[in-house]
C-alpha cells in the first residue's frame, strides 16, 4: 500500500510540472478520434477548403501511391520462403523429441547442397534467357530484304465475334481490347506476328453491320467508316462470326454481311470464312450445317472452324496465312515495338479494365485521350491518360467513392501494362468533366 501511494504522488507531481497545451480539447479529440463527430465550427472553417482538394484527388489515379513488387523485390520474397529459417540445432533437436530420431548433420549438408546447385543452375539460366545473342546468332537471325515474306491481314465481322480476341491469340500478346459488351473496339488496331522470313500484320476492325439495304447503320456510320473504307487495301480479308449464337438466335444482319462479302470472287483479294467460338456448340454436328449454309459462296477461298480465345483451329488458319505471304519487304521491326504500337497498348488496355468495371451506357459516353507519354532514364514509362466525361453523374460514378473505382482500374491496367511491356510502368488516370 505504502509503495502504491508513493508511486500515485509521483505520478501527479510530475503531470502538475508538464507545460499546459493551448490547442482546445474539443476540437483536437475531434481530428483524431474519428468516431467523434465534427464540431461545426471546425467543419465550417475546413469543410470550403477541403471538398475542392477531395473532389479533385479522388478522381485522380496514381500508380507511384501504390506500392507493386519489382521484380527483385519478388524474387527477395520467394528466395526467403523457399529455405527454412531455423537452425539446424534446434531441428535436430525437435526430431529427437518428437519422432525420436536423430539427424545426420552429414545429410543437411547435402540438402542444402542440392539447393545451391539448384539456385545457381536457375540463376544461370535466367542470366542467358536475358543475355543478348551473339554477333553470329544475330546474323543468323537476321532476314535479307530479298528473302522476306509478308502479308497484310484484315478482320471484319459483326460487333462481339471475337476479333479482338483472335487478333491476340495470334500476334502472341494483348494488342486489342476484350469485352463481353458490344462495340469494344473503336478504332483499327494493328497486331504483328513474325515467323521465319515471314511477317502478318493483322487489322483488327471494328464491329460492322448491315441494314436491309445492306448499307451500314447511321448512328455507325461515322464511326465505322474507315473499316469499311479500307476493307479492300488488305492482301486478305477474314471475315469471322459468332458460329454459336448463329445456331441459337440467328441474326439476319450478321448473315447478310457474310453474302455481301462473299457474294463474288476478287482477283485482288483472298476471303476467308472463320466461324469462331466453336467449343461452345456442344453438338459438333451443327457446325457442319453452318458449314453447308454458307458453301455456294464464290467470294471464299477456305472455311474454318476456330476459337480464338482458346487457341482451338488456329495453327492451321495461321499456317495457310504463312502459305499466302508475298515477297516483299516488312512493314514492321520484328524485334522492337514501336512507340505508336506501345501508346495504342496503353490505350486498349485501360479502355478494357473500364468496360470491365462501369457498366451501361457510360464507357460508350466518354472520351479516352493519352495526355502524356515519356520513357525516364531509368528504363520506365510515364504515362498519363485523361477520362472525359459529359456529366458530373457520370464522372462520380466512374471515380467511385473515395476514388475506389478508378483506382481499380488503374491498378489493374498498371499490372497489365507492367506485364506486357517488360518494366515498370507510372500509370495516371484522370477523371474529368468537358
Amino acid at each position: 500500500m505504502k509503495a502504491l501511494r508513493t508511486l500515485r504522488t509521483v505520478i501527479v507531481h510530475s503531470a502538475s510540472k508538464l507545460p499546459k497545451n493551448n490547442l482546445d480539447p474539443p476540437a483536437t479529440t475531434c481530428r483524431l478520434c474519428a468516431s467523434q463527430p465534427e464540431q461545426v465550427g471546425f467543419a465550417a472553417t475546413t469543410s470550403s477548403a477541403s471538398e475542392d482538394d477531395e473532389s479533385t484527388s479522388d478522381s485522380i489515379f496514381d500508380s507511384s501511391q501504390y506500392t507493386l513488387l519489382n521484380n527483385k523485390a519478388s524474387d527477395l520474397v520467394a528466395e526467403t520462403a523457399r529455405y527454412p529459417t531455423w537452425d539446424d540445432k534446434y531441428r535436430a533437436k525437435a526430431n529427437r523429441a518428437i519422432f525420436g530420431e536423430e539427424t545426420d548433420p552429414r545429410i543437411l549438408e547435402r540438402e542444402q547442397e542440392k539447393r545451391r546447385r539448384a539456385a545457381a543452375l536457375a540463376k544461370a539460366l535466367l542470366q542467358a534467357g536475358l543475355e543478348r545473342p551473339d554477333l553470329e546468332e544475330e546474323e543468323q537471325m537476321l532476314v535479307k530484304e530479298e528473302d522476306q515474306k509478308s502479308l497484310s491481314v484484315g478482320i471484319i465481322g459483326a460487333p462481339n465475334a471475337g476479333k479482338s480476341a483472335l487478333t491476340n491469340y495470334m500476334v502472341g500478346t494483348k494488342v486489342a481490347a476484350v469485352s463481353r459488351k458490344t462495340n469494344t473496339t473503336t478504332h483499327e488496331v494493328l497486331g504483328v506476328l513474325t515467323n521465319g522470313d515471314t511477317q502478318i500484320c493483322f487489322f483488327d476492325t471494328p464491329g460492322l453491320m448491315l441494314k436491309k439495304g445492306g448499307f451500314p447503320y447511321n448512328d455507325m456510320r461515322v464511326r465505322f467508316e474507315s473499316a469499311w473504307s479500307s476493307i479492300d487495301l488488305y492482301d486478305m480479308l477474314i471475315i469471322i462470326f459468332d458460329v454459336h449464337r448463329h445456331l441459337n438466335r440467328p441474326d439476319s444482319r450478321v448473315v447478310r454481311l457474310i453474302k455481301r462479302m462473299g457474294s463474288q470472287a476478287t482477283p485482288k483479294q483472298k476471303r476467308v470464312l472463320c466461324m469462331n467460338k466453336v467449343d461452345l456448340v456442344e453438338k459438333k454436328t451443327d457446325l457442319l450445317k453452318v458449314a453447308k449454309e454458307f458453301k455456294d459462296l464464290p467470294g471464299y477461298e477456305r472455311y474454318f472452324m476456330i476459337s480464338g480465345l482458346k487457341g482451338s483451329g488456329v495453327k492451321d488458319l495461321t499456317q495457310y496465312l504463312m502459305e499466302q505471304a508475298v515477297r516483299r519487304p516488312w512493314d514492321e521491326d520484328p524485334h522492337t515495338i514501336s512507340e505508336e504500337v506501345m501508346k495504342n497498348i496503353s490505350l486498349e488496355v485501360v479502355r478494357e479494365r473500364l468496360l470491365d468495371h462501369v457498366h451501361q451506357e457510360i464507357p460508350y459516353a466518354v472520351e479516352h485521350r493519352l495526355v502524356d507519354w515519356k520513357e525516364l532514364r531509368d528504363g520506365s514509362i510515364r504515362i498519363e491518360q485523361h477520362i472525359i466525361t459529359h456529366k458530373m453523374s457520370q464522372r462520380k460514378i466512374l471515380v467511385g467513392k473515395n476514388g475506389s473505382k478508378i483506382g481499380r482500374i488503374g491498378i489493374e491496367a498498371n499490372e497489365e501494362l507492367r506485364s506486357i511491356f517488360k518494366r515498370n510502368v507510372h500509370l495516371i488516370l484522370q477523371v474529368r468533366v468537358k
